[in-house]
């Protein structure tokens, strides 16, 4: 054979190995990232965990943070909090799911920007509340919103039917006028609930009835006022967090953080397509029912 095709030959073979070893470590460092992320992160750490955006009921999350309790690595848990609230019960949730977290190790929360009404249900699971001077907080109380359109409907010529098995059924109804069984049947189950945030903010921040009356009057507080109110502990951010950890518990400052995940079952291409799909065409409030514990300026 010509000299200039062995040498091609041999540098062609030189290239193949070199990809096919570059492959196999390539598939070596996913397994590795993998199995560390999945089983076990080995290393000693504080687990953060994040709630932001608009709060929701999520069964997978809630396992996320029931695995916490028996992660021995996981020697104290962080709560990032920056949403305005959600719907009540998946607020309940996550404060139920932290609760048996901090019966086993330390829970601290941090507000960011803001952590009103459900945010605020979910910071008040922490032992410790941390926010920032300017963060907006509070907004202690529950929220039910409908809207009537009787009267467009009259002037569109539309007459709705509907039947039912007792007047309550089905009420409130924007096709139907509000009558006052309705607005009293509706503001005892406002109250209820109330009862229900108020008593949680009552317990975990100690309160007696003039400061909760103080507290709970339905407005927002910048962290600054929220100190002085006792609803958060301390001004900072993440720093004064684990301040407190090392402060209180004995936690290493130096000791690394590890984001708590969930909701990764599902496809790359699924959840793209639910995150870029739901941001456009669906609001999601439009999709529930029940009610609210959300601040809407």
């Amino acid at each position: 054979m010509d000299a200039d095709v062995i040498l091609d030959r041999r540098r062609l073979k030189r290239r193949l190995n070199f990809w096919r070893l570059t492959a196999a470590l390539a598939v070596m460092a996913l397994i590795a990232v993998g199995v560390g992320k999945y089983y076990s992160h080995g290393e000693t750490h504080i687990a953060r965990l994040t709630i932001s955006g608009f709060i929701t009921e999520d069964v997978e999350r809630g396992e996320a943070i029931d695995k916490l309790v028996k992660r021995k690595d996981v020697q104290a848990v962080i709560v990032r909090v920056n949403s305005p609230g959600g719907t009540t019960a998946g607020s309940e949730q996550i404060y139920h799911a932290l609760r048996r977290v901090a019966a086993a190790k330390p829970v601290v929360a941090v507000i960011g920007t803001i952590g009103t009404s459900g945010g605020y249900i979910v910071a008040i699971a922490a032992d410790h509340i941390v926010a920032m001077e300017t963060s907006l907080t509070g907004s202690i109380g529950v929220l039910f919103q409908t809207a009537e359109f009787t009267g467009l409907m009259d002037k569109l010529g539309i007459k709705p039917f509907s039947l039912k098995s007792s007047p309550l059924k089905g009420q409130p109804s924007p096709v139907e006028p509000i009558t006052e069984e309705v607005r009293q049947a509706l503001q005892l189950l406002l109250e209820d609930s109330y009862d229900w945030f108020a008593g949680l903010v009552r317990e975990r921040r100690k309160f007696d009835a003039a400061a909760l009356r103080r507290a709970t009057d339905g407005r927002v507080f910048s962290g600054r006022q929220a100190v002085k109110l006792r609803l958060v502990d301390a001004l900072g951010g993440e720093r004064a967090a684990r301040r407190w950890l090392k402060d209180s518990h004995g936690i290493s400052m130096e000791l690394p953080i590890t984001d708590v995940r969930w909701g990764e079952d599902a496809g790359l291409v699924s959840r793209t397509l639910d995150t870029v799909g739901g941001k456009l065409f669906k609001n999601e409030r439009l999709t529930l029912d029940g009610l609210l514990s959300v601040w809407q300026p």
